[in-house]
This record gives C-alpha cells, structure tokens and sequence, in this order.
C-alpha cells in the first residue's frame, strides 16, 4: 500500500470512528480541501462529516463538490439539513445543484427552503409514514419495513383529504395484534403543529407532551412533514443557547465566527441601552451626595449592596426564565413564584445581613454604619428576588421577550434600589453614624 492510500485510509478511519472530533479539524482547510476529501469517501461517511460541519462552511464545501458526489451526499442528508445548506448557495450554483438531484427531492427541498429559517416547516421530514385508518397492522409494519424510514419512531393515520386523524407509535405498531386495523390501535389527536409556527413553540410541544416527534399540518391540517426526534433536540439546544446570548444584549443570530461587524451592529444598541441604565443609577447615588461626604465609608460600601442584591435577582431571575422556558410556570403563576422568592430573599437577606453588619462594624468601628448596610441589604435583596420573578412575567404580559429585556431591566432595578436603600437609611440614620 502506498503512502498517500496509507493516509486517506487513516483520514477515513479517523473520520468514521470521530466525526465530531474530525469536524473542527477539517474546518481549518480550505472548501475545496474537504471536497477533496469527501470525493473519495462513501456518501454515508461524507454525510455524517457534514452534518457536523458549521453550516457556511458546510454550504461551502457542497459548492466545491462534483455534481455526481454532491447530489449522492445531498440524499443521504436529513432532508431539513439539506434544505438548509441548499438554501445558502448562490442561485446558479443552487440551480446546478438542484438540477442533478431526484425530481421528487429537488421539488421537496425547493419547498422546504421556502420556509423561513427557524419554523417547524423549515425543520421538518416532508416524507412522514402515513396510512389509511383502514390500513391492517400487519400490512403498515411490511411497509415500514421495506421503505427507508429507519428513524422513524412514529406512523400517522390521514383521512381521504390528507388530513391528520391520529398517530401510532412504531412499537404498539409492532405489538399489535394479528388482524388488527390501524384505527383499532391509533392514538386519536395527536399533536400536531403547524408548518409556519416558530422555533420555541415547536419546542413546548415536545417538553409538554414528552413526543418522540411532533407531525406538522398545513391550515387545513393536512399532514405535511414530520420532526422528528433528533432536530427536536437540536431545536431545543439552540432554543436555549439562543436565550442565553440574548439575556445578556446578544443577537440570536450570532455565531462564535460572525463578522465583527454583525456583532457589533446587534450588540451596540444593548450597550446605548446600558448606559443609559448606568446614568440612571449614578444619578441616585447623586441626590445623596452630601452624605456621601460627609460619611466616606459609605461610598466604600455601596458596591457591596448593590453587588448582593444583584446576584439576589438574577438567581431568581435564572429559576424564573428556566420555569418559563420549560413551561413549568405561566404568568398567572406570578404572586406563587413572587412569594416563594421574596421568602428566600428574606432568609438569605437576614444571614449575608448578620455576617456583612459584623464584618462593617470590625472595619469601622460604627454600630450605625452597621446596622445601616445590614438593613439595606435585607430590603434590597427582598426587592432584587421579587423583581427577579417579576420581570419576565411582567415582560411577557406586555408581549416583549423576556429573554432579550429581562437582564437589562433587574440589573437597573436592583442598582437603583440597593443605592437608594442604603443610602437612604444612611439619610435617616445620619445622627447615628
């Protein structure tokens, strides 16, 4: 065996054992470096490294394909993935790409790209099993059998309209009795989405209901595609990746890799809108001026305040966007949640309060200081745990995105309270300090 067939045989063993692993590796070569490479290997290994790759470079690397090689790796893709990669290529390259495809998946992927990006339509399987209600059990099982549905996990039942009638689980399927109709075992009302409902919805349907796949429906609901378990989880990770950059003033359409200069377009405004936030803060601290110097110490202290009830809210606010995400809470559950956490802010306010007085009182010799800090920090980390179950649902009752507001509003509450409570009870107590 020669030297360069001793090297792809490595390449191929090592991409077939370590897709995962292969796929940053081979990110770091140029386009038409991978082609290369996925021209030699079986359309099954290619797909697998593929599907692992960024989806630009992805598109990139199906560009630098043969149309022989390309169309063979585009069938043994999901056809939602593939849809997706299509979708990114310039229009005659699309065309060519397209054009040496099967006429039934070119037309399917041409009506999956039509969707936009982030729908159940644009995730979906446009090919789901379906039968006839009248269909035997045993005959649905032969035909599953025999066609290229291996990750199927459930069948659907549609009347003479396409409609969407019910759904069987492959397993009841297989341990059906012999004779039985579809319609004597099928799972009446499955649940069904609709092609153009978004992202997170597509998402509560599964945690809800605890499906293996969630069929889409046209308005008619006739039985158009189906999602099916692994892009469900894939949804449900971006979802919540998605959540977390906007939480803290980042686009959802923002990748590791993006230009700078969609990064700074989608960040900066966040940024203006803190700023703006921080003027506000500053400006309490402000309107106590005098006493701050009269009592230094007291602007040595004012970080501590507002840095505990800071860390107050956004534990509640983390448990709160968590709850709302998963479905465990809805609005209507706000005074339930507000008072389980203004009793843990309470607790917890009481014990940082105790050790921050003690702590205070050592540093500055001053009862009055101490007791001062210890009785701000109790009221603010009570304000800071109850806006931060309040915010959100707040937000969401006024039809605004928690995820992308939430951070901002509890960070500009929690400073403003906690330089007012302290410095406002320093006001009060200024004979004493």
């Amino acid at each position: 065996m020669s030297r360069d067939q001793t090297m792809q045989l490595l390449a191929q063993t090592a991409a077939r054992t370590y897709p995962t692993e292969a796929a940053p590796v081979l990110e770091r070569l140029r386009a038409h470096e991978v082609a290369e490479f996925l021209e030699r290997q079986d359309a099954t290994l290619a797909a697998d490294v593929l599907r692992r790759l960024r989806s630009d470079f992805a598109s990139d690397v199906i560009a630098a394909l043969s149309d022989p090689r390309a169309s063979t790796i585009l069938q043994a893709l999901e056809p939602s993935l593939a849809a997706s990669l299509v979708a990114r290529l310039d229009d005659s390259v699309r065309a060519t790409r397209l054009a040496s495809l099967d006429a039934g998946l070119a037309s399917e992927l041409q009506e999956l790209a039509a969707y936009e990006p982030g729908v159940a339509g644009a995730m979906m399987d446009p090919r789901p099993v379906s039968f006839r209600p009248e269909t035997p059990a045993r005959e649905a099982l032969t035909r599953l059998r025999a066609g290229k549905h291996k990750t199927a996990t459930d069948v659907f039942v549609i009347d003479e309209e396409g409609r969407l009638t019910a759904s069987i689980s492959v397993q009841d399927l297989a341990l059906a009795e012999s004779g039985s109709r579809l319609d004597d075992i099928a799972m009446a009302s499955p649940s069904a989405i609709q092609a153009l409902a978004p992202q997170d919805e597509v998402v509560a349907l599964a945690a809800d209901r605890r499906v293996t796949s969630v069929p889409v429906v046209d308005v008619a609901n006739r039985l158009v595609g189906v999602i099916r378990h692994a892009d469900l989880l894939s949804a449900a990770e971006r979802d919540a990746s998605a959540d977390l950059q906007t939480m803290v003033g980042v686009s959802r359409d923002e990748r590791a890799l993006s230009s700078p200069f969609l990064a700074v377009r989608k960040r900066l405004p966040w940024l203006q809108i803190n700023l703006a936030t921080a003027f506000l803060a500053a400006s309490v601290v402000g309107l106590f001026e005098n006493i701050i110097a009269q009592f230094t110490a007291l602007a040595v202290l004012l970080p501590v305040v507002a840095g505990q009830s800071g860390n107050t809210g956004a534990q509640a606010l983390a448990v709160t966007m968590r709850g709302l995400a998963l479905r465990e809470i809805r609005v209507r559950h706000w005074f339930r949640v507000a008072r389980k956490e203004l009793i843990v802010a309470a607790i917890n306010g009481i014990a940082v309060a105790v050790v921050t007085s003690i702590a205070v009182f050592i540093w500055s010799q001053s009862v009055g200081i101490a007791a001062v800090i210890g009785t701000a920090m109790i009221c603010s980390m009570i304000i800071a745990g109850v806006s931060g179950a309040s915010v959100p649902m707040l937000l969401i009752a006024l039809r605004l995105d928690p995820a992308a507001a939430s951070s901002i509003v509890l960070t500009t509450v929690t400073d403003v309270m906690g330089f007012l409570t302290f410095l406002g009870f320093a006001t009060l107590a200024a004979g004493a300090l």
